[in-house]
């Protein structure tokens, strides 16, 4: 995966809780072995007027030309809750999102977001709140600085707002280093070879 530094983006505001990994792909679209094609079917029963998704609705929010250029994914609580399937990330990633801001995610959506090179930021509800009043209308652009944690935008008075987050260490490396938890792994392979070279043969 590609190592992840800053990112500056067009925020597009999904203003819904709860949103599980069978809204964001649903289970019809899951039958692919490699990890393409899910892009055009993110949030198919939101994103399509039919089940063939040939009608777009042009209600939904991602679907307004404003917001086509969209890179940074904001959301509700809960977001990527349901089954832990990792098509939901895949989706997302392959749509062309490179963060996603809520005040909580699922825990292994969250983790399946990290292992592909997807920013899941957490904030408080209040601060995700405050991003929701500025998103309306495709006027919010946020540049994000993963080695110091922080999310900031340009206010109309020209000020500058920033927000705080943290991740843990390791998916910390991982998304500035582009290294997966397989990756690290393979990162470790002499010290894992020496540490077997050292046990008994019947162990």
């Amino acid at each position: 995966m590609e190592k992840f530094n800053t990112h500056t983006g067009l925020v597009v505001p999904l203003d819904i809780a709860n949103v599980d990994t069978d809204q964001i792909i649903p289970k019809q679209f899951l039958q692919k072995t490699e990890r393409v094609g899910f892009g055009v079917h993110l949030f198919h029963e939101r994103r399509y007027l039919d089940h063939e998704g040939t009608q777009v609705n042009p209600d939904f929010v991602m679907n307004k030309p404003e917001y086509k250029d969209a890179s940074i994914l904001l959301a509700r609580e809960n977001f990527g809750c349901g089954s832990s399937r990792e098509h939901a990330p895949w989706a997302i990633e392959e749509y062309g999102f490179k963060v996603i801001i809520a005040p909580s995610f699922a825990d292994i959506f969250y983790g399946n977001c990290i292992n592909i090179g997807i920013l899941p930021i957490q904030l408080t509800e209040a601060e995700v709140e405050e991003l929701f009043q500025l998103a309306p209308n495709a006027q919010l652009t946020l540049k994000v600085d993963l080695p110091n944690n922080k999310v900031s935008c340009v206010l109309a008075d020209n000020s500058v707002k920033e927000y705080a987050f943290s991740l843990s260490e390791f998916q910390q490396y991982s998304l500035e280093n582009g290294v997966d938890s397989v990756g690290w792994t393979l990162n470790k392979l002499d010290k894992i070879k020496a540490f077997e070279e050292q046990m008994p043969a019947w162990q």
